[in-house]
């Protein structure tokens, strides 16, 4: 499943035919950045692609006063095609990406207490700066967003609400696992 091309042919298939920099906005005012692994500037490359692959076709090229020439693109019956199975995808695969974390937590041997727990701490108060500002980003949206849109902002919430959790308990118990000695392993 791939997050860009499902939302490239959603967007196409829902608003009809768009043009790159319209698609790129679309993802830059709904923040899939923050709730997706969506870049949005690599929409383009993922529309070239697709447009390779026959799921997408160039309907036109337009230009607006000064503005560049921009290609205007549609779905295809094939793109039609891949967006159901993208989306069949993504709603029935359960997948917890790995966090770096776990690996960096099992290799803390040498660091001090006070490392591990600063930058921890400094973690921590990056989740929750995530999650103040879905907060707020969810109260200024929220009487332009369906009951759908609701219930990912509260997916996404739930999720910074756990890690953070997960991060006092670490901090809170940090001191007993760093005492612990390290397992020997038999060559």
């Amino acid at each position: 499943m791939s997050s860009a091309r499902l939302f490239v042919l959603g967007e196409l298939a829902r608003r009809g035919p768009m043009h790159g920099h319209q698609i790129r906005r679309a993802a830059q005012l709904d923040h899939v950045d923050r709730w997706t692994n969506i870049k949005p500037g690599s929409l383009y490359g993922a529309l070239q692609r697709m447009e390779a692959e026959g799921l997408v076709r160039r309907v036109r090229t337009e230009q607006a006063g000064g503005r560049p020439p921009r290609t205007v693109y549609e779905i295809t019956e094939e793109g039609r095609h891949e967006l159901v199975t993208q989306r069949a995808s993504a709603l029935r695969e359960a997948k917890l990406s790995p966090d770096p974390i776990d690996l960096a937590l099992g290799h803390v041997t040498g660091m001090t207490e006070e490392a591990v727990r600063s930058a921890i701490e400094d973690r921590r108060a990056s989740l929750t700066h995530q999650h103040q500002e879905m907060s707020h980003l969810r109260e200024e949206a929220g009487p332009y967003l369906s009951a759908m849109e609701k219930m990912i902002f509260e997916h996404t919430m739930r999720r910074l609400c756990l890690e953070i959790d997960w991060h006092n308990e670490l901090l809170d118990r940090l001191p007993a696992l760093m005492a612990a000695p390290p397992l020997e392993t038999e060559e």
